[in-house]
């Protein structure tokens, strides 16, 4: 080979690493902005609610761990199916099939949201069912039904965010949402502390916050800054509703079978010696994971939009080479957070609480913290990866096997039976989180990426309307493959 070219060939590489690694971050940095503003509104609402009385603060935490984050990982697994469809789309160019899908997950959605209003309504005897105390459960009866505007706004928010990511697009949906959060604490303090509103105060800060997010998002579509993509509503949207479910559903499994494993182990915490101690430093572990979580879900978001993108286009190359620069740079920058970990080990939990006790015991997990964190760095990447190639299903199975057979049974043994108390459970759970990024990156690995192409064109081609106004008749219901 001819030594001269050497040189050009490093050029082009080191060109097509920043022009993909300027993709990823185009895509990333909004999607981090809105994880970060989104997580923010909800612990800035507990600061507030802290301040009212511990019974309160009990309740909203009682509500938010377990009946928003089953709410929230439903919805927002539901709607990464729309992630998958209109990124493959905007890659495919049929741009005002984006509309279409957006107003399909709206209605699939909104029809969920209703589904799990039970859930809310009834929130105060559930608890009571599984043995909370009755103050507690009454006040987390009370504050579960302030959040029932707050679950419709997330059959919105979740699928616009969808929707516009996938055209490059969300930059505005981070404005939105940092700017909401910044409105939010300052209605909050408003609320709250100068008008003394109480409960009532704190939550309608929260409702208007997420609802202003998505008025902003409806002002942006409807306002004709997506005219391509978004023609108007159109009955067409109610066609082919069944494969959309089922690939919501599918995605909607996917991600709360994540979602709720920490919980779970939480649970299981609660039942060993010192369980307070036990609890509160898990905690403080599970929220520096759950901030690093945020970042990571933006890379989640990037992998997602780049490889449907690119599967849309046709372009397999383009697909590794993106999969293969975002790993990377979610790695290094997993590593940084890994070191950091380690070298602060035994002053990190002094952030969170003042008990030495419990710092401690936080010091003593910060290795099983450094390792979930950088596994962290990897997972998300390789879960977008599928998600982008519309294989939430196999994902959500390998969940099932991980997670389930694998993380929670090993974590139980070896907390109770071997003794190792929270270390045990959490090495369960790192184990767990470990083979199911094992088994994801074999399966990228082993992709074949032009029958993924092949596969994302039949979808495109399977769903596809012809515009309005192509044809004669009804153009809207019509198959382009009839």
């Amino acid at each position: 080979m001819d030594e001269r070219l050497l040189p050009e060939r490093k050029e082009s590489l080191r060109v097509r690493l920043w022009e993909e690694s300027k993709k990823i971050w185009r895509v990333a940095f909004p999607a981090i902005l809105v994880r970060v503003s989104g997580f923010g509104m909800f612990v800035v609402t507990q600061a507030f609610i802290g301040q009212i009385s511990e019974v309160e603060l009990a309740a909203y935490a009682l509500i938010q761990i377990i009946t928003v984050r089953f709410a929230n990982g439903i919805l927002l697994g539901m709607s990464s199916a729309t992630e998958t469809l209109c990124g493959q789309a905007f890659g495919a160019k049929q741009y005002h099939m984006l509309g279409i899908y957006l107003q399909k997950s709206w209605i699939i959605n909104l029809c969920t949201a209703t589904i799990l209003l039970p859930v809310f309504i009834f929130a105060a005897p559930i608890f009571k069912l599984i043995g909370e105390e009755e103050e507690i459960a009454n006040s987390a009866g009370y504050i579960s039904l302030w959040f029932i505007p707050v679950l419709y706004s997330f059959s919105f928010s979740f699928t616009i965010q969808m929707y516009l990511q996938s055209q490059l697009r969300n930059r505005i949906v981070g404005w939105l949402y940092a700017a909401s959060f910044v409105l939010h604490v300052f209605m909050s303090w408003l609320f709250v502390l100068k008008f003394n509103w109480g409960i009532p105060g704190a939550m309608s800060s929260m409702i208007i916050a997420n609802w202003s997010v998505i008025i902003g998002q409806f002002v942006y579509i409807f306002g004709g800054w997506c005219p391509n993509t978004w023609r108007g509503f159109t009955v067409a949207c109610f066609s082919d509703l069944l494969p959309a479910v089922k690939l919501s559903i599918s995605s909607g499994v996917m991600l709360c079978l994540e979602l709720w494993y920490n919980a779970i182990l939480v649970l299981l915490a609660g039942y060993m010696k010192n369980a307070a101690v036990a609890i509160s430093a898990f905690s403080i572990c599970l929220n520096i994971i759950a901030w690093e979580f945020m970042l990571c879900l933006g890379f989640f978001t990037a992998s997602s939009v780049r490889v449907s993108n690119e599967l849309g286009r046709g372009n397999a190359n383009a697909a590794k080479f993106a999969i293969k620069v975002i790993v990377w740079t979610s790695i290094i920058i997993g590593v940084f957070f890994w070191a950091l970990c380690l070298i602060f080990g035994e002053q990190i939990g002094y952030l969170f609480t003042s008990e030495k006790e419990v710092a401690e015991a936080v010091s003593q997990l910060s290795v099983l913290l450094s390792f979930s964190v950088l596994l962290n760095s990897i997972q998300p990447v390789l879960s977008g990866v599928a998600v982008g190639a519309g294989r939430q299903a196999i994902v959500a199975y390998i969940n099932i096997g991980s997670y389930y057979v694998i993380g929670v049974p090993l974590g139980a043994v070896l907390g109770y039976v071997a003794k190792l108390e929270v270390k045990g459970i959490w090495i369960g759970m790192i184990v767990g989180v470990a083979v199911q990024s094992a088994i994801l990156g074999f399966i990228t690995f082993r992709t074949d990426w032009e029958e993924q192409v092949n596969k994302a064109s039949e979808r495109m081609n399977k769903w596809f309307l012809k515009p309005s106004g192509d044809s004669e008749g009804n153009p809207d219901q019509e198959r382009i493959n009839e």
